[in-house]
């Protein structure tokens, strides 16, 4: 049975504690593969993203070197509002027997209650959720108490103070962002004058 890890985002852009959650994820919970998913139309986000196009180039730049990590245009180009439950039914379909892991930043496993289907969703993955050091202590196999029907894995995580409002700011301002995304995306970002 391969052991599938989902990675879904906006990524706008992709930046270096992304790539640290997914490399994380492969090692502690021994994944055969973890599948990037830039969402097309997040239904939750207020603000209009960067083209899809350019997101979709930024996570496939970020991605190189590394063969387990693998991009999946499914939201992309699904019309509508991207719904991780609809895209973890069609990945299921066609892999029925896959074992799936919903990689998650501490933020995101926060509002999941929020999320379009999330008591059906919780049941068909486990949800694999970054630790950073003290802040979450579930137990391997933990039941998400606010999810019933939710089984949690932490995946451990070193702290990382970035995130991609900040680097938009600092392509804003003008300021480096080498630090916080891979270089082959810096030079995408500044080729393409995104974020200005």
């Amino acid at each position: 049975m391969r052991r599938i890890g989902l990675f879904g985002g906006s990524f706008d852009p992709v930046h270096n504690a992304h790539l640290a959650l997914a490399r994380s994820a492969l090692r502690e919970l021994a994944l055969d593969e973890v599948r990037w998913i830039p969402a097309g139309q997040p239904w939750q986000k207020t603000r209009s993203l960067t083209d899809a196009a350019h997101r979709e180039a930024m996570v496939a730049l970020a991605l190189e070197g590394e063969p387990r990590f693998v991009l999946d245009p499914i939201e992309l180009q699904r019309a509508g509002p991207s719904y991780m439950l609809d895209t973890v039914r069609a990945l299921q379909i066609a892999q029925p027997a896959a074992q799936w892991f919903l990689l998650l930043g501490q933020d995101q496993h926060a509002g999941l209650s929020t999320w379009h289907g999330a008591n059906e969703l919780v049941k068909l993955v486990t949800l694999a959720v970054a630790a950073r050091p003290g802040t979450l202590a579930a137990p391997q196999g933990a039941h998400d108490r606010t999810l019933p029907g939710a089984t949690l894995r932490p995946v451990p995580l070193p702290p990382m103070d970035m995130s991609s409002t900040e680097v938009r700011k600092r392509c804003a301002a003008g300021q480096p962002i080498g630090h916080l995304v891979p270089e082959n995306v810096a030079s995408y970002i500044e080729e393409h004058g995104l974020y200005r």
